[in-house]
């Protein structure tokens, strides 16, 4: 390269770029080797709850049930489905990589300036660039004319960088980023250039991202990780089951023929384990997760990944970019210091020292805050604009010639390094100045200096700014503001156990100052990028433990950040919106991208994306996904509950020598108690708002049983009462009336079906009674449906001539009123529980 540089600017030959490209190939991104179709179908029906579910829609045919098993495969293939096209989400954040460089570039080759695809770039070609061109490659600047690059893409930084040639940059700046090199992928704002390409392809700044891209893990969510001990703990008990079933059976028709005994007793304890085993379950996590996703989406929260909605109930740590989503990604003018306390003066002059159509993020800010104290833009700007001294890289200083007033004024803005130069001060006011610019920095400002002078004639006006005699009037101070709801936000979030960690390209002197403001802990432990890179993984890893700001990080850096928060334990989600968080997107458990501002890689990278860019969003997402997994487990809890009475009426009947032609539940009944289960805890129970504790809670453990011994518990005890009253009182009449087993039958179906409506009430929240739950779903439509459209199927079959196809019989009203005491009672017990959980709740609180 150092020979290169030496070369005259004739550029490469054609020959000489034939033979690097051979060399060093394209300059385009490395693929990924893709997995074959059939190979991802394989993999993901290989997984255990779809072999369970094909197994069971196998079984449903081998049952005669035709329509279950079609219905149960086409399930599965929808999940298979929406699986692949997962699968296929790194590719797509590729793709996009791809697109950030311009097509073509101007080179010198051959002598002379030609246009060629970018792709055919190679090391030391000599790429011109200009305003409004993406550069595709990385490289050296040999000529610059005041090229500015917007790198926020690349750096997260949204002030435009301005460059230096090699030869004349900083020996000494250790800095990662340099300002004698361009970047691939970034934007030339101002200026031109020619540039020395060092780097292609994958080797490129933007290169390195793709790769950490490709290689981050597809990480199971706490959800997914839990699937196979569900899937196990359901296939033991449906196994005990059918084995205790099919041998009862065997012994109690002894009348029958051995080939026909078998096959009875076979398909007795098939049916029993297809009842027990909770097939709703991969039904409920698919509603669920769908569901929350829409409701997510109606508030500014766009799920790519359906499992994440889940995730997001247990992030413990929340890692998060300073620009745009803590702050207001719009600079604002913060603090204004006059020297001679004429704040009035001062402001008027920086805003003449203002372009008269401001493009520039300090210049909007900076008329902005003249038009709130009462100078506005006509009176600026309502004079004759003389001349103009323009602002360049190596002045950092601008200024405008106003013939204002009836008097001329010449308005100058720019560093206070450069602004102090050319002003008259004396030792004293110095001084003064330096301290206070100091103590501006120190608060995270951006310190910008204000001068003025009043040539009598415009013949007396400098011919350049350098030879201007300013009389100093003062200094403001910018920054991009917290949002106004981030403080309360960042309380909530203590409040919850969510740690929120910044990670920034910015100074950690801002990122510090910014913190303080919104009452983020631990806001002046600092861990800079050139600390990270002394440290290996074991020592990032016990930092992060008391660390919350990570200022002047790479790309490389915030992966590594949010590996070491994973090591230890915590559930990581990772806001970003450049290509240069697409990486850590990807590592972290829940990726969070910006939608507004975010680029195409990182929301392709990401798992949510946040439409409005508003942390506030964050936080309530947070609260949805703890809702979402709240009442998965009540769905869960409830369909091992309604389960049980099911289970164990055809247990005890062959136990109790109870004819088949007698039992409480034929196969027809078990269908149609599964057609009143689905519906209840797909829907109703999915639609239950928040327990009114959910944000108190510190967030769950990751590793945590999503089928915990105290909802099994609570399930069996639950399902016991249920079984004990609609069986007792079946047991009870066929008894009495033992040639009426339609009437004993009848009573215990209605009971079963009743106790069902009381149970999901009872069960949509384990502290606020059934009473306050129901008043919060007063008007939801499809509630009422779900329990009139029970109500309606109850009456229909008791009242109808169903009731002789169904082997049941009209019950009299009295008989129906019972039904619905004794239901109630076997439910509303755990009412007296919910008590006693408050009082121990609110004295450990």
């Amino acid at each position: 390269m150092t020979e290169q540089k030496n070369q005259n600017l004739e550029g490469l030959t054609s020959e000489q770029a034939k033979k690097l490209q051979e060399q060093f190939g394209k300059n385009e991104l490395a693929t990924v080797k893709k997995q074959s179709f059939i190979s991802k179908v394989i993999h993901i029906v290989l997984e255990p709850m779809f072999l369970l579910l094909i197994v069971a829609s196998i079984i449903y045919f081998i049952l005669g049930e035709p329509r279950d098993g079609v219905i149960m495969l086409i399930f599965v293939i929808g999940i298979i489905s929406i699986e692949i096209i997962q699968e296929w989400k790194t590719d797509k954040t590729l793709n996009a990589l791809k697109d950030l460089s311009a097509p073509h570039v101007i080179v010198i080759r051959d002598g002379k300036e030609q246009t060629i695809l970018s792709e055919d770039l190679v090391p030391t070609d000599l790429m011109i660039i200009n305003e409004g061109v993406k550069i595709p490659a990385d490289g050296e600047v040999i000529k610059a004319s005041d090229l500015c690059v917007d790198e926020s893409s690349l750096t997260g930084e949204s002030v435009g960088v301005w460059k230096v040639t090699v030869d004349n940059a900083d020996k000494n700046n250790t800095d990662y980023w340099r300002k004698d090199y361009c970047y691939a992928g970034t934007l030339v704002t101002q200026g031109s250039a020619t540039i020395l390409v060092d780097k292609i392809g994958s080797n490129t700044e933007y290169g390195k991202i793709g790769i950490n891209v490709a290689s981050a893990p597809d990480s199971p969510t706490p959800l997914e990780k839990q699937t196979n001990s569900i899937v196990k703990t359901c296939a033991i008990i449906a196994g005990i089951l059918f084995i205790l079933v099919t041998v009862i059976t065997y012994f109690n028709i002894p009348d029958h023929k051995f080939t026909d005994r078998i096959i009875e007793s076979i398909l007795s304890g098939i049916t029993l384990a297809m009842a027990m085993i909770p097939e709703e379950f991969p039904v409920i996590l698919t509603v669920f997760l769908s569901m929350g996703a829409w409701r997510l989406a109606k508030k500014q929260s766009l799920v790519h990944k359906l499992s994440s909605v889940e995730t997001l109930g247990a992030v413990s740590v929340l890692c998060v970019d300073k620009t745009g989503t803590i702050t207001m990604n719009k600079m604002a003018v913060q603090d204004t210091w006059a020297i001679d306390d004429d704040n009035y003066n001062l402001c008027e002059i920086m805003g003449l020292g203002c372009e008269t159509d401001a493009y520039d993020p300090m210049e909007k800010a900076m008329l902005l805050h003249c038009e709130s104290i009462g100078i506005s833009k006509d009176h600026l700007f309502g004079g004759e604009l003389i001349s103009e001294y323009a602002f360049t890289n190596e002045l950092k200083m601008m200024g405008h010639v106003w013939r204002h007033d009836g008097e001329i004024v010449i308005a100058a803005k720019g560093s206070p390094e450069s602004i102090l130069t050319i002003c008259k001060l004396s030792d004293e006011q110095r001084k003064q100045i330096e301290n206070k610019i100091n103590e501006m920095s120190r608060e995270g400002l951006r310190v910008i200096a204000v001068g003025t002078m009043n040539p009598k004639s415009e013949s007396d006006i400098p011919d350049n700014i350098t030879d201007c005699k300013l009389t100093f009037l003062g200094l403001i101070g910018l920054a991009d503001p917290p949002r106004e709801s981030v403080k309360e936000d960042i309380k909530m979030c203590n409040k919850t156990g969510v740690r929120v960690v910044m990670i920034t390209g910015d100074n950690g002197i801002t990122a510090s100052s910014i913190a303080k403001q919104i009452g983020m802990k631990n806001s002046d432990n600092i861990i800079t990028g050139d600390e990270l890179n002394n440290m290996t993984d074991s020592e990032l890893m016990e930092r992060v433990h008391d660390a919350n700001i990570f200022s002047r990080v790479l790309p490389e850096h915030k992966m590594r950040i949010v590996k070491a928060f994973k090591e230890n334990g915590e559930v990581v989600a990772m806001t970003g919106d450049g290509v240069n968080d697409a990486p850590a997107l990807k590592y972290a458990d829940i990726g969070i991208a910006m939608g507004k501002r975010g680029s195409e890689v990182a929301r392709e990278a990401a798992d949510l994306i946040l439409m409005d860019d508003n942390f506030s969003t964050i936080v309530h997402t947070i609260e949805d996904g703890r809702r979402i997994y709240d009442n998965i487990k009540k769905a869960i809890g409830y369909v091992f509950t309604i389960h049980i009475p099911i289970a164990f009426a055809s247990l005890f009947a062959p136990l109790l020598n109870i004819s088949p032609a007698s039992l409480l539940l034929l196969p027809v009944h078990v269908v149609l108690l599964e057609l009143i289960i689905d519906p209840t805890c797909s829907i109703v129970l999915e639609r239950q708002p928040a327990e009114s504790n959910i944000m108190d809670r510190k967030p769950r453990d990751p590793n945590e049983k999503i089928l915990t011994a105290g909802v099994l518990t609570k399930s069996i005890l639950q399902g016991l009462a249920i079984f004990i009253a609609s069986f007792g009182t079946y047991y009870m009449l066929i008894k009495q009336q033992p040639e009426n087993p339609q009437l004993a039958r009848t009573m215990g179906l209605s009971i079963i079906m009743i106790a069902n409506l009381f149970l999901v009430q009872v069960n949509s929240s384990n502290y606020d009674n059934a009473f306050k739950t129901m008043k919060y779903l007063i008007k939801d439509k499809v509630m009422w449906a779900v329990i009139i459209g029970t109500v309606a199927g109850l009456l229909l079959m008791l009242y109808t001539p169903l009731n002789r196809i169904l082997n049941l019989a009209p019950l009299s009203l009295s008989q129906f009123f019972i039904a619905v005491g004794i239901a109630a009672v076997s439910v509303l017990w755990y009412e007296i529980v919910k008590i006693f959980n408050n009082m121990n709740l609110n004295k450990n609180s």
